[in-house]
């Protein structure tokens, strides 16, 4: 029983305590997406989708459990670098351009109406973030709706939304 004991306890330690706002599902379900997509061969837009989104949940899963504040805006500043950690060492694997047409006015060729090549995977980065983001204001808004939360309602909804704008994306012409 002794020897039990002692092997388990390292392992008692290394358990985590409670669960946080992005947990580890939420983590793994979009780095497996991002996963499963490149595997299948999909657009260069939706593989950044899935990768910025597992990024942001990783860095706001992460961000909090430094508990002392050593520096201002320490929980933003560690998030930003987790984050872009996850983010930029994919950008060199992945290098697929694509055209932006903007014409907000003026003549072309001005910085408002004029033709701009942009990264594909970074432009699915900042959305897949975006969507993160904006996933838990979603959350809150359907409860409010509906007078209670559902189970696993902010992760089914983060994931529906991640696959929703990736299928979007893939089948628009």
């Amino acid at each position: 029983m002794k020897k039990l004991a002692f092997f388990s306890a390292p392992l008692v330690a290394l358990a985590p305590k409670t669960a946080l706002a992005h947990c580890p599902l939420c983590t793994v379900g979009a780095g497996a997406l991002a996963l499963f997509a490149a595997y299948l061969g999909v657009s260069t837009v939706v593989v950044g989708v899935l990768v910025g989104a597992f990024a942001l949940a990783l860095a706001l899963w992460l961000a909090p459990m430094v508990k002392k504040e050593y520096v201002p805006y320490q929980k933003p500043l560690i998030a930003t670098l987790v984050f872009l950690s996850t983010v930029l060492p994919v950008m060199p694997l992945i290098r697929e351009y694509g055209p932006l047409y903007v014409s907000l006015g003026g003549e072309y060729g001005t910085i408002f109406h004029n033709t701009y090549t942009v990264n594909l995977f970074v432009l699915g980065a900042a959305l897949g973030a975006a969507l993160v983001a904006l996933a838990p204001v979603f959350s809150r808004a359907l409860t409010r709706v509906r007078g209670g939360q559902m189970p696993y309602q902010g992760m089914a909804l983060t994931l529906g939304l991640l696959i929703a704008a990736s299928v979007i994306i893939q089948v628009w012409p």
